[in-house]
């Protein structure tokens, strides 16, 4: 695992000298006890976060094609209350979308005080296949670092807590999991020309990504590259950063929520001093 908080320094992060698998003393055994209880504490910090109503949560997963994004979302996420979390998924923009600057379908999914937000995929696109497949100008996408970094930092000032991960995976998995999916028919749906062609783009993207890391990385918005080879422990780094992220929040929600207790005693003592 590696965090990444540098960027305001032009921090080069360099992809192919950080592992994509587990460190040799990780046991799967001991990461399942270990993110069994990340479960259970972070349903308890959502629970203060959606009762205190101070902050929310943005969740960014990017990574190649079969990194885990969906397997994240099901395994970590699913350790939260879904009443308060919203998943959004961004695809190749519809017109509507494209006659509007490309955060505007963004901004619409970023999470309420009190909730979280899942982004499959993200705003992030806007500087990687749209750059890798010269989708629009160079002189029009290489603005668009300045318009994330601002645009994150405005929903940090507004409470969000904006935390990103980069699902790190070799191509040798990667080449091994494409290969999967067309032997299992219950993940045929999921093959596609399209992720074969990327493949030949490894190095394209690799670049770009080096450029998302260095340019919008921040303290409030930082990227957490996640060794994704392995699912257990891509899981594992996941929830306990998450969890590392909320904790300074937790006295602070919970005297809140004492606060709010207080006034509604008060209240309920005053309606029955009237019946």
């Amino acid at each position: 695992m590696l965090h990444i908080t540098s960027a305001s320094q032009g921090a080069r992060v360099r992809l192919e000298n950080i592992p994509t698998a587990p460190p040799k003393k990780a046991l799967k055994a001991d990461a399942k006890t270990e993110f069994d209880a990340l479960g259970e504490e972070l349903f308890d910090l959502q629970d203060l976060l959606w009762g205190a109503r101070m902050n929310s949560v943005l969740i960014v997963l990017q990574g190649r094609d079969t990194a885990g994004k969906d397997g994240t979302i099901k395994h970590v996420v699913g350790s939260l209350n879904p009443r308060g979390v919203s998943v959004a998924s961004f695809a190749a923009p519809s017109t509507e979308e494209r006659e509007h600057d490309f955060l505007w379908r963004i901004h619409r999914h970023t999470p309420r005080q009190g909730e979280f937000s899942i982004f499959n995929r993200s705003h992030y696109e806007d500087v990687l296949a749209v750059r890798v497949h010269d989708l629009a100008p160079r002189s029009l996408w290489k603005e668009r670092y300045g318009h994330i970094r601002d645009f994150e930092e405005m929903l940090s000032e507004h409470g969000t807590i904006v935390l990103k991960f980069f699902l790190h995976i070799s191509q040798e998995e990667q080449e091994q999991r494409l290969l999967a999916r067309e032997e299992e028919p219950r993940k045929a749906w999921k093959i596609s020309a399209g992720d074969w062609e990327d493949r030949r783009h490894w190095g394209d993207y690799t670049r770009a990504y080096h450029d998302v890391f260095a340019r919008t990385s921040t303290k409030n918005a930082p990227w957490t590259i996640v060794p994704a080879d392995a699912k257990w422990y891509r899981n594992l780094v996941v929830a306990r950063t998450v969890a590392a992220a909320l904790r300074p929040y937790r006295k602070r929600w919970q005297q809140q929520l004492d606060e709010v207790g207080a006034k509604k005693k008060a209240e309920l003592r005053a309606w029955r001093k009237k019946q």
